[in-house]
């Protein structure tokens, strides 16, 4: 556990890739194989439930410390986070525990599942006794289900593939799927000869770059395949074994959100991955590949729910809109070219002919300014913009600069002033970096986003310092500040929302630039707010 603690909070507060890189294949180099199993499954998502309840966190430290419970609370309103504000009260470790392994801590955690609270409560305030403040953090952030840690899988991947001696793509696809870090052995997992088959497993997804310079840069417009750019969840749809299994980007098994795919073990043939967007739509036709994209906030409607009422069915219907095939009458199609992959994809839509399966319309351009024209219309079929895929590239893994990128169109924007803030996480947990914007409605300020991203590390610690020194009241980790500073806030679309003071929810808002050259008073109304609902809404 020590040893991992000091990775993460090494990782936590390191901005170099390299030194990330470099972290990484000395810890996969020398840690238990248990260990490197649990911290593949923590670094890919695969995070463990909630054990215990989290309220009850507090109320142990503030036992073993003897405080006052408003002493906690002022505490944690500065801090920000529980994990860390218990680790930080809790007295440094008085005892030695030589089961110390990352692994027996969160294997011992999941069979104390069921157990009673005081037979959790004795064990995690013993551990809490025996460890230093940044194993307390990490085991604490385990505790809670709210492990993050700012590594991408593929930094990961990479890492591995310095330490096994195995490329990188193959790795990949390897800790992909449904395993079980409690039941699966580093050799099982990361074995050619491992005999163990998993018809669910999923292919890694290959993903595309920002276009920031004209296409013309690309070259030749006919060497390229162009298509809309949809505003739904990245997905695979897998035919194997008889069996039918949807998976996120995020690599979360889907299978049972969407019941409309119940079909498809049926009609698609056997060994078959299909990577598309699971995405609502409707008026779809078969024949004519015609359909109508709906609003994202109706996907968003299915997607935390088990059960879906035939209410929610008729709603908020999905579709899945195809756009590649990894894999064809079980064998690897990744390595075919992008014309090939597709010619074969077309065949397979059209024999399953049914509307909750479309087919990614190719957008037809002899040139980059006819093709430029098409992407201004964007927004008029709920799209996000263009893919540019080059017809003869094959299906890589992970971000490759070349052969696939995204043209989005630009953001909508809008001024507003920063009315709250909240200390961040990780390396930004002492600053504070997450902000409440408003804009005007006649003599008031109504919050309408949130967003903490898009400054650098100097504009973060200057406004830091605006807060520290200008907050008004404060209400746990947030602080009201005075309404001077203005920011251009860009985002991806807008909807109407009950949830919201403002009526209106963003679609990924973030700080595009500090307006240093504007007064608060000529911030941006909620009745723009409204226009742009009129024109963009969805």
């Amino acid at each position: 556990m020590k040893e991992f603690a000091e990775l993460v909070t090494f990782l936590g507060a390191s901005t170099k890739t390299l030194e990330k890189q470099e972290a990484l294949v000395n810890y996969f180099s020398l840690a238990d194989d248990r260990d490197k199993v649990w911290v593949i499954a923590l670094f890919s998502g695969r995070r463990p439930r909630r054990l215990v309840n989290s309220s009850l966190l507090p109320q142990w430290c503030i036992e073993i410390r003897n405080i006052p419970g408003w002493l906690f609370s002022e505490c944690y309103g500065s801090v920000g986070d529980t994990a860390e504000t218990i680790a930080l009260l809790l007295p440094e470790a008085t005892e030695q525990n030589a089961q110390s392994s990352l692994s027996f801590y969160i294997e011992k955690l999941i069979s104390l599942e069921k157990e009673n609270e005081f037979i959790k409560r004795d064990f995690i305030t013993a551990c809490w006794r025996s460890m230093n403040k940044d194993e307390r953090f990490v085991f604490n952030k385990l505790l809670t289900g709210n492990f993050r840690i700012g590594i991408s899988q593929k930094q990961m991947v990479n890492a591995l593939a310095k330490t096994i001696k195995l490329e990188p793509s193959v790795i990949a696809h390897r800790i992909s799927g449904n395993w079980d870090p409690a039941t699966t052995s580093f050799n099982e997992l990361l074995s050619e000869n491992t005999g163990i088959v998993d018809y669910s497993k999923p292919y890694p997804f290959y993903l595309a770059y920002a276009l920031e310079e004209n296409p013309e840069t690309l070259g030749e417009a006919n060497e390229w395949q162009a298509e809309w750019k949809w505003d739904g969840i990245r997905g695979e749809i897998i035919k194997r074994n008889n069996q039918l299994f949807v998976w996120s980007r995020g690599e979360e098994l889907m299978t049972e959100k969407f019941p409309e795919y119940a079909m498809f073990q049926q009609k698609l043939p056997e060994g078959v991955a299909l990577d598309g967007e699971i995405i609502s739509l409707t008026n779809a036709n078969a024949l004519t590949n015609k359909f109508t994209i709906l609003p994202f906030a109706l996907l968003q409607t299915r997607i935390g729910r088990k059960n879906i009422t035939a209410k929610q069915l008729k709603e908020s219907p999905v579709g899945f809109i195809a756009y590649d095939l990894l894999e064809f009458e079980g064998e690897d199609f990744r390595n075919k070219t992008l014309d090939e992959r597709r010619t074969v994809l077309e065949k397979i839509i059209a024999e399953v002919n049914e509307p909750v399966l479309r087919l990614s319309p190719i957008i037809p351009f002899t040139n980059w300014d006819e093709l430029a024209a098409t992407r201004a219309t964007s927004r008029e079929i709920n799209a996000e913009g263009i893919m540019l895929k080059r017809k003869t590239s094959i299906y890589q893994v992970g971000r490759k600069v070349g052969d696939w990128w995204k043209w989005k169109i630009d953001p909508l924007t809008i001024d507003a002033v920063m009315i709250y803030a909240q200390k961040g996480s990780g390396r930004r947990s002492t600053l504070y970096t997450d902000y409440t914007f408003a804009v005007k409605d006649e003599d008031r300020l109504v919050p309408f986003t949130k967003a903490y991203s898009g400054l650098t590390d100097k504009e973060f610690a200057q406004v830091d310092n605006f807060v520290k020194r200008n907050a008004l009241e404060k209400f746990g980790p947030v602080r009201t500040v005075k309404p001077e500073l203005v920011f251009e806030i860009a985002f991806e679309g807008i909807a109407a929302s009950n949830r919201h003071k403002s009526g209106v929810a963003l679609r990924f808002p973030r700080i595009k630039r500090w307006r240093k050259d504007k007064k608060a008073d000529e911030i941006n109304t909620l009745d723009d707010l409204k226009k742009m609902l009129e024109v963009y809404g969805k």
